[in-house]
């Protein structure tokens, strides 16, 4: 049930399905700073909990649907996706090819966070990423987080052990709920202003 007093819903989507997983750890930072907005609410969605089907296989199954819900009915996303053999994950394109077509993330603004083994980051998989939603109609916001060394950033219990990271990640926060105050609430205030004021009209002529 939606939070009436958190009225802005972010999504944050992972792109991995190995157990214990960086990407996981990486999300939840983000979602933690997220969380700290007051008027945000986050929902997290992994993926393998949600069994997507392979694309054309099964476009009703139950967590397709509860993908584009979730994605459809927010006003932002943010997608943590690995490097995997210097581009995206496959679970991250699976989540894309489930969100239907058109895109249920078109016109959507989007932060990006890549994490990876090497030294010079996911900025391989960043620009794949960027350049596949930006088809489907999603608004990539600039400045994507790409985070180095994941192995060493990261305890195994998700603990963050390099400051440089975890600032990284919570300043992904701060690029998205900016976007979305100046750009996205401007015009859910100005609908729903409009809205109450035809409906305040209807009463009043009855």
């Amino acid at each position: 049930m939606p939070d009436p007093s958190r009225p802005i819903r972010i999504v944050v989507i992972t792109g991995s399905a190995r157990r214990g997983n960086y990407t996981g750890m990486a999300a939840g930072i983000v979602a933690d700073e997220l969380q700290k907005h007051p008027e945000v609410s986050v929902e997290v969605i992994d993926p393998v909990a949600l069994h997507l089907p392979f694309p054309g296989t099964d476009p009703n199954s139950p967590g397709t649907k509860h993908l584009q819900e979730a994605v459809s009915s927010a006003a932002g996303v943010v997608l943590v996706t690995p490097e995997y053999h210097g581009s995206f994950s496959s679970v991250m394109k699976l989540v894309i090819e489930n969100l239907g077509f058109p895109s249920v993330l078109a016109g959507k603004p989007v932060q990006l966070v890549g994490v990876a083994a090497g030294e010079i980051g996911a900025i391989k998989s960043l620009e794949q990423l960027r350049s596949v939603v930006a088809h489907i109609g999603g608004i990539v916001l600039p400045l994507p987080i790409s985070i180095a060394n994941v192995q060493k950033a990261f305890a195994p219990d998700g603990a963050v052990l390099h400051p440089d990271a975890e600032k990284k990640l919570r300043r992904a926060s701060a690029n998205l709920t900016g976007y979305i105050e100046k750009h996205i609430c401007p015009a859910i205030t100005l609908e729903r202003l409009l809205r109450e004021g035809s409906e305040r009209v209807d009463t009043a002529a009855r």
